[in-house]
């Protein structure tokens, strides 16, 4: 009897499996981040852009700062220089920071950006792939200031991981070069 109540245990369990194994689905990690705010720069500098609420504003040397996002572990560090007959050398700057990323970069995409009416020219650098820097950019009036800025994150970049940080960090990046004004 105890034989039988095995048998039929064991011939239960063997067949009550018999569907088809199916993989689990794919995860992909859910960052959600507040939905961007904007206020106007207070820091005692020749510029004003709109900075992100979220962004604790940090004044280094000069009139450079830092945003920092500590929940993305992110900063876009915002540099600026006069311009005193040294505009080539500031542009072949700002350029040659973003083609160092070349060697870990995928791809860099240049994106200019002209507003006339408020004399702001300037260039955005969409940097993929493993690279410290995944948005760089700079802007000036040609005559007297040159604006910098680009983001770093406080961790290795693995651009998989950090993609939607740097795409939320970008559009933060293109307002502030929408938005800026000379003072």
């Amino acid at each position: 009897m105890i034989r039988f109540l095995i048998a039929c245990c064991l011939m239960l369990l063997l067949t009550a499996c018999g569907g088809e194994i199916q993989p689990k689905p794919k995860a992909f990690l859910r960052l959600d981040y507040p939905e961007a705010t904007y206020d106007t720069l207070r820091a005692a500098v020749p510029f004003s852009f709109e900075k992100n609420t979220h962004a604790k504003e940090s004044p280094q040397a000069g009139y450079n700062l830092n945003l920092d996002y500590p929940t993305m572990k992110a900063t876009i560090y915002i540099t600026y220089k006069p311009v005193a007959d040294n505009l080539v050398k500031l542009l072949k700057d700002a350029q040659n920071l973003t083609y160092e990323h070349t060697i870990k970069a995928t791809n860099i995409i240049e994106q200019p950006y002209i507003d006339p009416q408020h004399k702001v020219y300037g260039m955005f650098y969409e940097v993929d792939g493993n690279a410290a820097s995944q948005s760089q950019f700079y802007i000036t009036d040609s005559t007297n200031h040159f604006l910098t800025g680009s983001i770093y994150f406080r961790v290795r970049p693995n651009y998989d991981s950090i993609y939607p940080a740097a795409l939320y960090l970008k559009r933060d990046i293109r307002r502030i070069m929408e938005t800026t004004h000379w003072k």
